[in-house]
């Protein structure tokens, strides 16, 4: 998933945050960067998506948040069958645990250089 990226400035609240906090195990290092590559350019192409951040520390824990349209667009994500095969692998290959938190962004400001 590699750097973090900037969300783009043309958004504007309401929109939805599905955040992804994982520890990832040492192993499958090759499968798991594969599977989140694809699962990245799957995400873009789905209806309502807006973007996405990701980072993972040297711990191996991460956030990876995309941004949705709204909760249904981010739901109609998770049902994906291409995505609910990758969330098995993670269950049984990629992460020692996980935790999914979906929010509403009501508002959203910052400075960019």
């Amino acid at each position: 998933m590699g750097d973090p990226r900037p969300l783009p400035p043309s958004l504007s609240p309401p929109y939805v945050a599905v955040i992804f906090t994982s520890r990832r195990t040492t192993a499958f290092d090759d499968e798991y960067s594969a599977m989140a590559e694809r699962m990245e350019k799957l995400a873009a192409q789905q209806p309502g998506y807006l973007g996405l951040e990701s980072a993972r520390g040297s711990d191996r824990v991460g956030v990876t948040i995309s941004y949705w349209r709204d909760r249904e667009s981010a739901r109609a994500w998770k049902n994906v069958a291409e995505h609910r095969g990758a969330q098995r692998l993670g269950r049984s290959q990629f992460y020692e645990w996980y935790r999914v938190r979906i929010a509403v962004v009501s508002e959203d400001w910052g400075h960019d250089n």
